[in-house]
């Protein structure tokens, strides 16, 4: 399987600091801040071995991105994993019930995230 992480977030300095941290560990990586980007970047090179997928971004925001990607065949099964600031019950389950395999709250604890991504790369 792919080591490939595509991270979507509409804050570049997101973005940088997931990337300081995935790349020290082997992990190859390609962003986006914007989902519609992020899906486009899914169709074309389509060996991610997970989405990290901010779910609060402009335009179309994680939640409609995910039913996106599920929806469609070439990119359903890749796992996604939702970041988001939200952090009630009601927050996650959303995300799960979007399509989210899991669901990692912001300020991203690095040790859950990692435990995360190793279960599906």
């Amino acid at each position: 399987m792919s080591t490939r992480i595509l991270i979507v977030d509409d804050d570049p300095n997101n973005i940088f600091a997931l990337r300081l941290t995935l790349k020290a560990r082997g992990y190859k990586l390609e962003s986006s801040t914007m989902a519609e980007e992020a899906i486009r970047i899914l169709k074309e090179e389509n060996d991610f071995c997970i989405v990290l997928m901010d779910m609060m971004m402009p335009e179309i925001d994680g939640y409609e991105a995910i039913k996106i990607i599920r929806s469609t065949p070439e990119i359903s099964k890749v796992p996604i994993i939702a970041v988001t600031a939200q952090a009630m019950e009601e927050d996650r389950r959303k995300c799960l019930e979007a399509g989210a395999q899991d669901y990692i709250k912001k300020p991203i604890d690095v040790d859950l995230l990692l435990s995360a991504i190793e279960k599906y790369c």
